[in-house]
């Protein structure tokens, strides 16, 4: 059994994209997933599961289809990737909750950074494995930054990313 981060795309508290943690907990149980632990409510879980990162994506997909009556994306990392991510976040220099961590489910390549648009001179971005990190330099609340490659992905603040790597430690 290996341990995994499951990061929904466009779950949050209230309005659009609403899920209770507790049924997000509770469908990842009757998917058969094991030492569920929910953190924060925008649709991150941790877990343990014998099927490797492709089958608990699917099986979390198909359970969130479902629930939501449409497609709800998820991103699937090992504990170790998150470990590295939070290691590796190249603006460590910045404020964590104004640095993310866009989750992508495929190799991050310097062509998903074409047609960027809105990039404010203190926007800072950079490539990681599967990941797109931003610093935006005056807070995400004001930004115009568009990036194309993330619409599918979905963003952590690197206080979340610190967090979730801690808590699939234990």
């Amino acid at each position: 059994m290996q341990k995994f981060i499951a990061l929904l795309r466009a779950v949050n508290v209230g309005g659009t994209g609403k899920l209770p943690m507790t049924d997000l907990a509770a469908m990842c149980e009757a998917a058969g997933f094991e030492d569920v632990r929910t953190y924060i409510a925008s649709g991150n879980v941790i877990l343990r599961s014998a099927l490797d990162e492709a089958g608990v994506k699917a099986a979390l997909e198909a359970r969130l289809k479902i629930y939501a009556g449409k497609a709800v994306g998820v991103a699937v990392r090992t504990h170790d990737e998150m470990a590295a991510i939070a290691m590796d976040n190249p603006f460590k220099h910045a404020p964590a909750n104004r640095v993310t961590a866009i989750f992508l489910d495929q190799q991050a390549t310097p062509a998903m950074l074409d047609g960027v648009t809105g990039r404010a001179e203190q926007d800072l971005i950079a490539l990681g494995r599967r990941e797109i990190f931003v610093h935006y330099g005056e807070g995400m609340a004001t930004t115009r930054l568009r990036i194309p490659a993330a619409r599918n992905g979905t963003a952590r603040n690197m206080n979340t990313v610190g967090k979730l790597a801690t808590l699939s430690a234990a």
